[in-house]
């Protein structure tokens, strides 16, 4: 059994309280994870293309307010 498989079995074996806490845990850890990676790729300039097109979309008068 891997590692993947061991957390597997060790979830399915939780109760529905320890797997509510564990639901919580996992959402901000993941979270997290998101939150570096989006500040990498702003650092890498990964997403300069995409906020350049938004402007240039946004002067060209082709967005809606929220």
């Amino acid at each position: 059994m891997d590692r993947v498989e061991k957390i597997e079995a060790d979830i399915r074996g939780l109760s529905p309280e320890e797997l509510a806490d564990f639901r919580a845990w996992f959402a901000e850890f993941d979270w997290a994870a998101w939150d570096r990676q989006i500040e990498r790729d702003v650092g890498a300039g990964k997403l300069d293309a995409l906020a350049e097109k938004a402007l240039r979309d946004h002067s060209a008068g082709r967005t809606t307010p929220l």
